[in-house]
């Protein structure tokens, strides 16, 4: 029997939630502007996602998404007040996500330190250098253009670059000697030693690339604000990871789908959005959030039982 895509699951709920809303509130939810306004909310935890679903896949978590972000927006801001174009100054504050990615991927792969730990440290750590950056303030910064990329129409750049990376990075996955490296660590990291891989060496660079993309976020994020914001995306990474629970990945690793973290983290802003039009509190919209997020959990692990019984069957 052919083993269902991952994804499968996480998208039936995404158009099940979606037809409710839409049931509930037909003359809002349905509007094209409001289809346009969840997929540019979904860009920075569709990125940040992404990445995720690299650390993941290697049996790693990543605690610090959050304050990168808010960390990107305020080296973007500082940059562009400095009088440095758009383009290269995206591009640094990008890179300078990476750099923290290559650190943190280096005390977990080579100094052999739990990430839940590292990455703890290193949220707290980004935070406040965010903070001593602006000054323990708002930032405002002319955009120089940055704004556009999540305008308010379907040519959107974010948008473009969003379905990009998504597609890069499932195809890496998916037909890469990287891609299979990676879900051979999290499968079995002891295994995968000894079958000449190095594990470290995939750790440093999913890390990095996962920091690099949530760079890539914090300029999506800047688009929307205008302004870079220290005590910005607090809690982020608690919906990114939901996002690539839902999506079908295992936190034990050796799983991941590109595809199911973005439809996980469309799920939350489906959820969030349609909260919004029916006029529920957000406390309510934050316990359906969790319980989608619980019972995704305990469907994937209903799932992989029945697989290892017709497997050993």
């Amino acid at each position: 029997m052919k083993k269902r895509p991952p994804w499968v699951g996480p998208l039936v709920a995404l158009l099940l939630v979606y037809a409710l809303f839409a049931a509930l509130t037909p003359d809002t939810f349905l509007r094209s502007q409001n289809l346009l306004t969840m997929a540019r909310q979904t860009v920075v935890v569709g990125i940040c996602a992404v990445g995720m679903t690299l650390v993941i896949a290697t049996g790693g978590i990543d605690l610090s998404t959050g304050s990168l972000v808010a960390f990107t927006t305020v080296v973007l801001a500082k940059l562009l007040r400095a009088g440095v174009p758009a383009l290269p100054a995206a591009l640094v504050a990008a890179a300078a996500a990476g750099l923290v990615g290559a650190l943190v991927g280096t005390l977990v792969g080579r100094a052999r330190m739990v990430p839940f730990v590292v990455t703890l440290g290193t949220m707290s750590a980004l935070r406040g250098a965010a903070k001593g950056l602006a000054s323990e303030q708002k930032i405002d910064a002319d955009p120089r253009g940055l704004d556009a990329l999540l305008s308010a129409d379907l040519a959107a750049p974010g948008l473009w670059v969003t379905a990009a990376l998504a597609i890069l990075v499932f195809a890496v996955l998916l037909f890469t000697r990287f891609g299979r490296h990676v879900f051979a660590v999290g499968s079995n990291e002891a295994a995968a030693r000894l079958c000449g891989i190095d594990t470290g060496r995939v750790k440093i660079a999913v890390y990095t690339l996962s920091s690099l993309l949530a760079g890539v976020a914090g300029v999506m994020e800047f688009a929307t604000l205008t302004v870079g914001d220290p005590t910005d995306s607090i809690g982020l990474e608690l919906e990114v990871i939901a996002a690539v629970v839902i999506g079908g990945a295992p936190l034990s690793g050796g799983e991941g789908s590109v595809a199911g973290s973005v439809i996980g983290a469309l799920l939350i802003t489906v959820i969030r959005t349609g909260g919004v039009h029916l006029g529920l509190p957000s406390w309510v919209q934050e316990i359906a959030t969790g319980a989608i997020i619980v019972v995704a959990v305990a469907v994937d692990r209903v799932r992989r039982a029945r697989g290892a019984r017709a497997a050993a069957g």
